[in-house]
């Protein structure tokens, strides 16, 4: 493991260089384009620690992004609230949302516990689509100024793409390192075991259900940092990130990059942009080539294409 850890780091450090100097040698484009990966990278790697690492398969996640996106939005038109408490307030917001969805969900497995995170998380879409007078309705949110960043002494705007690319850059790799931490940690060992065996961890006196309860409000809270991230970015909170469909992109993203390894789906986020883009210039119908691309990883690398590249180096996926 550590001879292993000795060679990544030389990749590790020229990602990280290339990450940092990216907007100073790629267009304003592409500096976008990578800024909605890292958001949309750090909300499916917040998904696969359900479903990855702890075995629950989330159809409703997309409603604590939507929710961190919701809270940013009212904060930003009503009040002059700094950043760095909406930023918090959107996270804890989040968090609570997933622990009131969680704490019904947890109770039941497989199957019946995906269901009713769809039916719940479409419950948050309905009052979003409906509570006019709120949530603006089917019309969303529109947010036309965004404060600076305080910064001690100096004050940051996100209004240029660099800004806010390093901005988002700065919480991607925090999350990561708080979600490798969480992973390698005695916790992260239980959640394995709860995707393993649940019931032999049940006879070692282990709460089986307050585990997977922990992991949800993590994600959800997570989910909710990029909401605040996204609706920055779009300059808007819509009652789409709450639909069904919308939760299906983690789900697709961390099936592409690899479920169960820690950078898979940041993986699978990259690749579903980038094919969007490379495909939308030749047709609209860029989805039949992505579901052709799932069906061949679903065949051929049920690992995923990150997870299956990394066996090559040694990886295995995080079991106990």
């Amino acid at each position: 493991m550590e001879r292993r850890f000795l060679l990544g780091m030389p990749v590790a450090l020229g990602l990280a260089l290339l990450l940092s100097l990216f907007p100073l040698i790629v267009p304003i484009y592409w500096v976008m384009l990578a800024t909605e990966i890292l958001i949309m990278g750090l909300f499916a790697m917040s998904f696969n620690l359900l479903f990855g690492y702890a075995g629950l398969l989330s159809f409703g996640h997309g409603g604590f992004l939507g929710v961190g996106a919701y809270v940013t939005a009212l904060f930003l038109i009503h009040g002059s609230w700094s950043l760095w408490f909406i930023l918090l307030a959107s996270i804890l917001s989040a968090s609570l949302a997933a622990f009131l969805v969680g704490f019904l969900c947890v109770r039941r497995d497989e199957i019946f516990f995906a269901m009713l995170s769809l039916a719940l998380g479409m419950m948050l879409f309905a009052v979003a689509h409906n509570w006019r007078e709120v949530t603006g309705g089917s019309d969303g949110l529109p947010v036309f100024a965004v404060p600076p960043l305080s910064l001690g002494l100096w004050k940051l705007s996100l209004f240029a793409p660099s800004s806010m690319y390093y901005f988002t850059l700065f919480w991607f790799a925090t999350s990561a390192l708080f979600l490798w931490t969480v992973v390698r940690s005695p916790f992260g060992l239980m959640l394995q075991a709860v995707r393993e065996n649940k019931l032999r961890l049940s006879f070692s006196g282990t709460d089986v259900r307050l585990v997977r309860l922990a992991a949800f409000v993590i994600a959800g809270g997570l989910a909710g940092l990029a909401g605040f991230l996204l609706c920055l970015f779009n300059r808007m909170a819509a009652p789409d990130m709450l639909h069904w469909s919308f939760s299906a992109r983690p789900v697709l993203m961390t099936i592409l990059g690899g479920a169960g390894t820690f950078w898979g789906p940041a993986v699978g986020s990259a690749i579903f942009f980038i094919l969007e883009h490379w495909v939308t210039a030749f047709t609209e119908n860029w989805m039949i080539v992505l579901g052709s691309l799932l069906i061949l990883v679903v065949l051929f690398f049920p690992d995923g294409i990150w997870g299956t590249l990394s066996k090559a180096t040694g990886e295995r996926k995080e079991q106990v």
